[in-house]
């Protein structure tokens, strides 16, 4: 079982690798669907409307042209995107036994690609990788949304409307928020030259970079590891591995992911500007799908751009990869102020994910929904919360109501109500959940020794845990063979029965993010961890936009404080230009810095640039090899910089997950 997807780090926790997952002619080893899964599967195709295909004719209403044959490769031969690989994922086709039905539906229409006409002068290219780009012609010639993740396929879709409707210049490229298959793209269609130049315009909500790159690069490492997991990037693209993730089938894989710095800020709710002769009105949307978000209005062509807050799923108000808890009740107000302000008159409304929803009554019918979908889980978390339940019996108990959960742009593809309302908790109240049993619990390997221990060792445990698998009590299977694997993870036999429980949790899973990470897990349990090569997430781009401080940060947080010791010292940073000169000062363990000071007795002071510094960082270059470019200089004790350097500890990428 060979995965062929190749694969790169990139920004935002976008996990993507590089290399096969499976040895070459490996056995295939994955289960069939049991009985309890099959029985799981048919339980929802006779719950849910499946005879409503309304989305099936939106989701293929406009389309132009179909993406172009064969794979996308880049600059060395790699393919980058091939939608191809999910072909098994036909339109009409009956779910196999191995796949939700429900995501199964979802897959089908997220896998319908192309170029569309939204409505006159508004296009998009959808299936071109995770998001889809936007196009709008106005009186000069054009505004691109959302360049996608890479240069290469945000490219691949500007010709694909180039050559079905002739080239315009591009005169402005928006980006609705800070996750990266929104902006990395940009380099594949606009110039920074020509932005400089200002034939073109970028247009972002406040505080985008600052989004954009914290998000990346602070806890950056573990967010792409649990990334892998997220978007099924080990996973081979078939009827028992990656059927798609809900919001898309999948990530571009191993092309360049770029940024280009906004020129113009949107700062205002409710700012209006004209673009290319159409009139925006923007909505500022921060703390919802994104920290940095906004949502629009074009006048003349009565339509709601909804960037990612209102989709054809339940989304993520926490994402698995890992991301600060997102604010529900905000999120809902958010959906609430455009269905008040633009629900009167709008004719089409369209996201940067799935397809557009045509006619008004359509338009509001989703704003509902959605509204009171989001509305709903903060309210009636609080509501348990202030009964005295906790996260997990919280999560447990909260159904939609019959009106919420048979729309299907409601149900969990990429988001889940559970892990939702788990992190309304934690939104909240945080992770204690006031019982002082659980306020300073042992640590996972120390506390498996003792459960497998008090549980009469761990034969016992798998024998119990066996007949509860034959039972199909998978979940709990999960929960009590992950302790036997703690306590001893050379347990072959714990390790397979494991596996085999995860894997019918990703058949039966509505999510294609629970779906992979279970998937995902049942594959590291058997083959164990690839160490494939990856790219670093801290890209050229985004250091070129970190300031100064936030890079210090950067370096603060890789400082390993048991190396460091008692160890003191001062240095003089001084970058030069408007980037001007810092203090950095090492004690404790930790490294602070200030702006604009210098210290008259610093151990060292030194010259270098804001890349110089991030090589050095990286290791990707030696102080003398610096020195010796001249692009480092220093004036006092040379060996300093070495030793601060030798403190810094940049973390392996290939962690365990399912193992200690």
């Amino acid at each position: 079982m060979l995965n062929k997807r190749l694969l790169s780090t990139v920004a935002l926790g976008f996990m993507l690798l590089s290399g096969p997952a499976f040895a070459a002619g490996a056995a295939d080893v994955r289960q069939e669907a049991t009985a309890s899964t099959m029985a799981a599967n048919k339980a929802v195709l006779e719950a849910l409307p499946f005879d409503d295909t309304g989305d099936f004719a939106d989701a293929s209403r406009g389309l132009i042209a179909p993406l172009p044959e064969g794979p996308l490769k880049n600059a060395s031969g790699i393919t980058v995107w091939d939608p191809a690989e999910f072909d098994f994922v036909k339109e009409g086709s009956k779910a196999p036994a191995t796949v939700n039905p429900s995501l199964w539906r979802q897959s089908q229409l997220v896998n319908m690609a192309g170029l569309f006409e939204v409505t006159d002068g508004i296009y998009q290219v959808r299936n071109q990788d995770l998001s889809n780009m936007t196009i709008i012609e106005g009186d000069e010639g054009i505004t691109i949304v959302d360049p996608l993740i890479s240069s290469e396929t945000a490219k691949a879709a500007l010709d694909l409307y180039y050559k079905e409707r002739g080239e315009r210049p591009v005169k402005a490229v928006i980006y609705s928020h800070s996750h990266v298959d929104h902006y990395g793209g940009v380099r594949g269609v606009i110039s920074e030259d020509d932005v400089k130049a200002g034939k073109v315009k970028v247009y972002a909500p406040a505080g985008f970079l600052d989004a954009a790159i914290a998000e990346n690069v602070m806890a950056g490492n573990a967010m792409s590891r649990r990334a892998s997991y997220m978007y099924g990037a080990l996973l081979p693209a078939d009827a028992k591995g990656q059927v798609g993730a809900g919001l898309g089938m999948t990530t571009s894989d191993g092309g360049e992911v770029t940024l280009i710095a906004p020129t113009d800020t949107i700062s205002s709710d409710g700012q209006k500007e004209v673009i290319d002769g159409l009139t925006y009105d923007f909505m500022l949307a921060p703390g919802s799908e994104a920290p940095s978000e906004m949502l629009w209005y074009i006048e003349e062509k009565k339509a709601i751009e909804a960037a990612e807050d209102i989709t054809h799923t339940l989304h993520n108000t926490y994402s698995l990869r890992g991301a600060k808890t997102r604010d529900p009740l905000a999120w809902s107000k958010y959906i609430n102020a455009a269905k008040t302000r633009w629900g009167g008159e709008a004719e089409v409304m369209f996201a940067q994910h799935h397809w557009p929803t045509f006619g008004n009554d359509n338009i509001n019918k989703l704003l509902t929904s959605q509204r009171d979908l989001y509305r709903y889980i903060n309210d009636q978390t609080l509501h348990l919360v202030n009964q005295g339940y906790t996260k997990r019996e919280i999560a447990e108990q909260v159904e939609l109501p019959p009106a919420l959960a048979d729309v299907w742009a409601n149900r969990g593809y990429y988001g889940s109500l559970y892990h939702d309302v788990a992190a309304t908790y934690d939104f909240y109240l945080g992770w204690f959940d006031g019982n002082p049993a659980t306020l300073h619990e042992l640590p996972p390997t120390e506390a498996a020794k003792n459960y497998v221990d008090y549980m009469g060792g761990a034969e016992a445990v798998l024998e119990k845990a066996q007949q509860s698998y034959e039972d199909g009590k998978y979940r709990w299977v999960a929960q009590v063979v992950n302790d036997v694997i703690f306590a001893d993870p050379t347990n072959e036999k714990a390790k397979a029965l494991q596996a085999n429980a995860l894997e019918q949790l990703g058949y039966q899973a509505e999510s294609g993010p629970w779906r992979n990470f279970y998937l995902t897990g049942a594959q590291e349990l058997r083959n164990g961890i690839a160490d494939l090569p990856v790219a670093n997430s801290v890209s050229p781009d985004t250091i070129r936009a970190m300031d100064p401080d936030m890079l210090f940060d950067y370096l603060a947080i890789l400082i390993d404080a048991g190396k460091a010791g008692t160890a003191s010292a001062t240095y003089n940073v001084d970058f030069g230009g408007e980037d001007g000169s810092y203090l950095l000062e090492l004690s404790n363990g930790t490294l602070n810095h200030t702006a604009g000071v210098t210290a008259p007795d610093a151990d060292v002071t030194v010259k270098l640039s804001r890349d110089t510094l991030s090589s050095l960082i990286l290791k990707q270059e030696t102080v003398d090899q610096a020195i010796e470019k001249g692009d480092l200089s220093f004036d006092g004790d040379r060996e300093a910089v070495k030793t601060l350097l030798g403190y810094v500890e940049v973390p392996d990428f290939w962690f365990n997950i399912v193992t200690p």
